[in-house]
């Protein structure tokens, strides 16, 4: 039977739970104590019987009242760490402020000659309300806030566009580190709990290229949150099985933008309105553009799917087919563009020999 039953879950313990324990046991055993000396008329029996009746109930309702708390510290933790530092400073600011309205408010309730029982009630009360008040007013207008001291929390990423969602694939690729360093890409950058997973999935693969893929993505990763451009903030979420739907709907609930190399992952959040950043397409854009007629270099690396083509790539990555070169393969020649196509992958250039061309013109003489 036991073998078969699930395990119990145990009950949150923790410094924090007793403590609150040992809280509410001196408080009503004090309160027992005050209560045996009023009706017990002095017996010390009847006195210490309410004492311990009190510190009982106490130490129950402590442990009720420390789990509660435990429960609710751990929820308030991880609420913080999904949140940019930015909105935390602000809130901290209003709450500070809202508490010192509170306490201007509640000095006439408490040079008023009333009941404790009276007037403890409404004083919390009040602390309460405006110091939540304080908090949340101060969050929703950071950016009024802070631009009273000359601050801009923009740069920090939580203004709208400026939150980022990164993909397993862009931590690969690397480039991502590159453009936050000079300034292209900063602001505030999630990272999903199952991104990293993959990353030290694919760091501990047995096949050498990807265990060596998957390092270079966490190195990535730990150049990030070196950053001062950067603000990382891991998003934690359990079981999660399709990492790239979690990705699409991280950033479409952030009101944020998925940062990837990956074309279909990128097709998938432009269908559903998520705004997309596709490191291929930006290096597409930065690469020197080429007209028919300009000359080039290119190192022949390869023959081409067509007879007598040859295949050379430029530093940026561009493929470059040179017809009539396949004697060529192996050297650096000099070759005069025909046409330039761009695709969904990249840019291909079509060249030729500039002699191929002469001979041909002779050819027809």
């Amino acid at each position: 039977m036991s073998g078969s039953s699930e395990p119990r879950r145990e009950a949150p313990r923790g410094r924090l739970v007793e403590g609150v324990r040992l809280i509410f046991i001196a408080l009503l055993g004090t309160a027992g104590f005050q209560v045996g000396e009023q009706f017990a008329h002095g017996e010390t029996s009847r006195v210490l019987l309410i004492v311990f009746l009190g510190s009982a109930i106490g130490y129950v309702v402590g442990g009720l009242v420390g789990r509660f708390t435990y429960r609710q510290v751990t929820e308030l933790e991880q609420g913080l760490r999904k949140t940019p530092a930015v909105e935390i400073a602000a809130g901290t600011v209003g709450l500070v402020v809202g508490l010192i309205i509170a306490a201007l408010v509640t000095v006439p309730l408490l040079l008023v000659d009333l009941p404790l029982v009276g007037v403890v009630p409404g004083v919390v009360f009040i602390y309460i309300s405006l110091g939540a008040a304080g908090f949340h007013i101060a969050r929703g207008r950071k950016d009024d806030l802070f631009a009273i001291f000359g601050l801009k929390p923009r740069a920090a990423g939580v203004a709208p566009g400026e939150v980022n969602v990164i993909d397993t694939s862009a931590l690969i690729d690397g480039r991502i580190a590159d453009l936050v360093r000079t300034g292209f890409l900063p602001g505030t950058f999630l990272v999903h709990e199952g991104v990293l997973r993959e990353l030290q999935s694919i760091a501990d693969a047995s096949d050498p290229k990807r265990r060596t893929r998957g390092r270079r993505g966490l190195d990535v990763l730990a150049t990030l949150q070196e950053s001062p451009l950067a603000e990382i903030i891991l998003v934690e979420e359990a079981l999660v099985g399709d990492v790239d739907a979690a990705l699409v709907r991280l950033a479409r609930e952030r009101g944020g933008t998925l940062i990837t190399v990956d074309a279909n992952l990128a097709k998938v959040a432009g269908a559903v309105s998520v705004p997309v950043r596709q490191i291929n397409e930006l290096a597409s854009a930065f690469r020197v553009p080429f007209v028919p007629g300009e000359e080039l270099t290119v190192q022949l690396v390869k023959e081409g799917r067509e007879h007598g083509q040859g295949i050379g790539y430029l530093e940026d990555g561009t493929m470059v087919v040179v017809e009539r070169a396949a004697d060529r393969i192996g050297s650096e020649v000099a070759v005069r563009v025909s046409n330039v196509i761009q695709t969904s992958t990249g840019r291909m250039v079509f060249a030729a020999l500039p002699d191929a061309g002469s001979g041909k013109s002779s050819e027809q003489t």
